[in-house]
């Protein structure tokens, strides 16, 4: 089986918050598996790719502690729908987490969308990424209805 071989099957690892299952489950990870991870006694999580459904994970998003959404480059903008279906549609209250292509400049646009945690790409800084708050605010026009379309 080549790299690649386990690219977008679903993998259940037990015992995976410590010892040979947390490294079985880095290693699937990076094979591309999608994960469903379980340990004992330690809170549950799992990821969804930019392509997956949030609703077939909705009737589990109760037990979930943890939902990563992964944002695989700069450009694919999918997660942020995601993040927005989880919180508004489906009410998911835990922690919902951005990984990937994740920079300092998107993280006030990932808090908007409903993001309360944040894997930043190798090489950016996170003191400098967490001043982004401070600096960038997202600021909506107010829209009017014009004079022709409220008639």
């Amino acid at each position: 089986m080549g790299p690649d071989g386990l690219r977008d099957n679903v993998v259940i690892v037990t015992g995976a918050s410590k010892g040979i299952g947390a490294e079985l489950a880095r290693q699937l990870a990076a094979r591309g598996a999608k994960l469903v991870l379980a340990a004992r006694g330690e809170p549950t999580g799992l990821w969804l790719a930019p392509e997956e459904d949030p609703a077939e994970i909705a009737a589990a998003l109760a037990s979930l502690a943890l939902v990563a959404v992964h944002f695989p480059k700069f450009t694919d903008g999918r997660g942020y729908s995601t993040a927005s279906l989880l919180r508004r549609r489906h009410g998911y209250r835990g922690e919902l987490r951005a990984f990937g292509d994740v920079r300092r400049d998107l993280l006030p646009f990932l808090e908007r969308a409903g993001f309360d945690a944040f894997e930043l790409r190798d090489g950016e800084d996170a003191d400098a990424a967490l001043s982004a708050f401070d600096e960038i605010r997202v600021q909506l026009p107010a829209f009017r209805r014009s004079a022709s379309q409220a008639a």
